[in-house]
């Protein structure tokens, strides 16, 4: 699939792209339990456009500025009116 085609709320979306941009890590604490995570945020492209991936604690080391990575099972969501690309609790990330 590419990147111009990823739409809101769309689910098992499988995505191959480079990094072109990856932001600092911060802790966000979860809503659910007393548990603090690492998050970050990277631009990936491909030849139709961008998106933002969202990193969770393992993800952020294992990708780096120009790697070709691989989402398999992502899905898309809108945050600030701004969509993304998320690899999930299901998902599989892999630098290619």
């Amino acid at each position: 699939m590419k990147i111009k085609e990823l739409q809101d709320g769309m689910k098992r979306v499988e995505v191959e792209a480079s990094v072109v941009e990856k932001g600092d890590t911060r802790q966000v604490q979860s809503r659910y339990k007393d548990e603090v995570y690492n998050v970050a945020d990277a631009i990936v492209q491909d030849e139709t456009g961008t998106i933002k991936l969202t990193l969770w604690n393992e993800q952020i080391d294992m990708v780096n500025l120009g790697d070709n990575i691989k989402i398999e099972n992502g899905y898309v969501t809108s945050f600030k009116g701004e969509i993304q690309l998320n690899v999930g609790k299901y998902g599989t990330l892999t630098v290619l």
